[in-house]
Order: C-alpha cells, then sequence, then structure tokens
C-alpha cells in the first residue's frame, strides 16, 4: 500500500494438516486442501499483507487460482476465507503454478524480495523456464535489476511492477501498476495485469524503470505529507480550527490527495496503521539514494526523508504515517 506483509517460513502444523481439527469446511471451488500436494494454479501471491491480501481477494472473485503464502496466521486466515490455496514456503507455492503461471512478489523490502526468491525455501529453484515474477515492493532500482538477472539465469521472466493507490483500490482493481519488462512479456500477461489493474502504465522495456518511477512518485508523496502536516501544526499555532483550514486546503492551491486522507485522519486521532510510517521512511530514503546516484541533489526529498525519520526515531514506526502532524505540532523554534 503501499509495502506489504512478511515473506513465509513454514506454516505452524496445525496449519498444514486439517486432520487435527477435521476436514477444512466448504468455501467452494477454490476450497484449499491444506493436506497433500497443491493442484495446479495460475497465480502464486508470496506475501499477502495489506496490498497482497487484497490483490489475492480480487483475483480469487474472478476466478483465477491462487496459492498464497505468508508467515501471519490472520493473513492466511484471510486467503483461505477468500478462496485461496495455502502454501508452507515459498518454494512450494511455486511447485503448483502451471507452465505459464505467475509468482507475485508483494513483500515489504529487497531484503524480503530476495529471501522468498533465493533464499533457503526460495522460489526461483521450483520454477521453470518460461514463467514469470511480477515484482511488487518499492525497491532499488539496482535491487530489481539484480533479481531479474537472476531469474534470467533460470529462464524466468521478470515484471518490475511497482504498485500504489492502498488496499481498497487494490481490491476493486483500481489501484496503479508501473511496469517495466519486455513488451512480448507484459503481452502475455495482459490477462492477469487487467484483472490486477485498471490503472496500469507501461513504463519501459528496461526492468528497474518501474522501480525508479515509484520512487519518484513516492518521493513526491512524502514531500506533500510532510507538508501538509507541517502547515496544519502551523494553522494550530497560529490559532486556527484545523477542519477549516484543511477544508480551505482541499479547495484550493495548497490541495494533495495524500495530505487531505493523512491529515483527516489525524485531526480525528486516528493513528490506526493503514500506511504505516516506516513504509515512507524507506521510500523516500530509496528515492534519495537513487536521486544522489543520478548526480541529482534537489532541496525538498532530503529534508522529506530526515522527518520521516525523526518520526521512526521518536516511537511512531509502527503509526499510520497521519502521525506526522502529532511530530510536527511539537516543533519549536
Amino acid at each position: 500500500m503501499t509495502g506489504d506483509g512478511p515473506h513465509a517460513p513454514p506454516l505452524p502444523p496445525e496449519w498444514a494438516d486439517p486432520a487435527w481439527g477435521g476436514p477444512a469446511p466448504d468455501r467452494g471451488p477454490h476450497t484449499p486442501p491444506l493436506r497433500g500436494s497443491l493442484p495446479p494454479v495460475q497465480v502464486a501471491l508470496i506475501g499477502a499483507g495489506n496490498m497482497g491480501g487484497a490483490m489475492a481477494a480480487r483475483l480469487c472473485a474472478l476466478g483465477w487460482s491462487v496459492v498464497v503464502c505468508d508467515i501471519d496466521p490472520a493473513r492466511q486466515q484471510q486467503a483461505l476465507d477468500a478462496g485461496a490455496y495455502l502454501a508452507n514456503a515459498p518454494d512450494t507455492a511455486a511447485r503448483a503454478l502451471t507452465a505459464d503461471g505467475v509468482l507475485i512478489v508483494c513483500v515489504v523490502d529487497a531484503a524480503q524480495s530476495r529471501e522468498v526468491l533465493l533464499g533457503a525455501q526460495g522460489a526461483l529453484a521450483a520454477m521453470l523456464s518460461g514463467q514469470t515474477v511480477m515484482l511488487c515492493p518499492t525497491i532499488a532500482p539496482t535491487d530489481a535489476e539484480a533479481l531479474a538477472t537472476a531469474l534470467a539465469e533460470h529462464g524466468v521472466g521478470c515484471i518490475d511492477a511497482p504498485m500504489s493507490g492502498g488496499p481498497v483500490r487494490a481490491r476493486d482493481g483500481s489501484m496503479s501498476l508501473m511496469l517495466a519488462g519486455p513488451a512480448a512479456l507484459l503481452a502475455r500477461h495482459e490477462a492477469l495485469l487487467g484483472t490486477m489493474s485498471s490503472q496500469r502504465f507501461v513504463i519501459s522495456e528496461r526492468v528497474g524503470d518501474g522501480a525508479r518511477t515509484k520512487l519518484v512518485n513516492n518521493l513526491v508523496a512524502g514531500i506533500n505529507l510532510v507538508g501538509a502536516a507541517e502547515v496544519l501544526a502551523l494553522a494550530e499555532r497560529l490559532g486556527l480550527d484545523l477542519g477549516t483550514t484543511l477544508d480551505v486546503i482541499e479547495r484550493s492551491s495548497g490541495q494533495s490527495w495524500i495530505g487531505s486522507d493523512r491529515m483527516r485522519r489525524a485531526i480525528a486521532g486516528d493513528l490506526a496503521p493503514r500506511a504505516h510510517v516506516t513504509l515512507l521512511e524507506k521510500d523516500t530514503r530509496l528515492a534519495v539514494e537513487a536521486s544522489r546516484e543520478a548526480g541529482f541533489n534537489g532541496p525538498l526529498g532530503a529534508a522529506a526523508a530526515s522527518v520521516f525519520a525523526q518520526a521512526h526515531a521518536a516511537g511512531m514506526a509502527d503509526l499510520d504515517d497521519a502521525s506526522l502532524l502529532q511530530l510536527l505540532r511539537q516543533t519549536r523554534r
């Protein structure tokens, strides 16, 4: 929703074998067999957090066969309820793929992406030449390129496909996908990509350009969010009503989607995590690093990244990033 659920080590024994509690309930045509081998599936999804879980639910609802792998029992249960099968590790999920199947990586960062693809139970060792991996996390372009190279050595295609829009839009298919990869590969999987997103942007055929585009987008999102929190903290210090001030901003030149979305929740005191501070902290840091590697040093990106780092240091890492208002309310001379 940005970044998504953790990668999946083996499931606890009670999840691997339903005999402990009787047969699995009938959940329709995709009733997950939790014992024995998995049936062939079109999609394997690694990481069923906010975004990945919403994607899995959408695909299952529209008739795609999906196997999900995630460490969190609550996410596992949600995948079952949506109609997905469960796998106990990434390589198990990969073995269930059909010859032209797609493995979607929807974890948090590059380290988790490497682990679920190349680790001890990584998916790549179980994948067949001609299959495809979609990389959906926000990662550095160099990491996307390195993973694509490792996949290509095994004959596995790679679609660089970071996403944006949040879980509601992932569930209804209106999220954005920034796609980079060979045109023939994108065309081969057009049906899947079209099911996942009505807002698809083909950036280029160069893997890594999806990641570059996502970092540019998330950097401006971070800058806008810091700016919105700063001006509302200032408005409060000037004695203005925050709701009225935001009303004005939303209908004037200062409007931004992320500012409105997050600051409405912040004003209401709602900091339940939809998008943790750590996500834009990571993304703005990666964007600033990419900027410096390109020889560009803009005036705002590093400043915004430092605010997210301050929020993390202040104990807000696991709060929604709307908590930036709470942080900046504390600003003194």
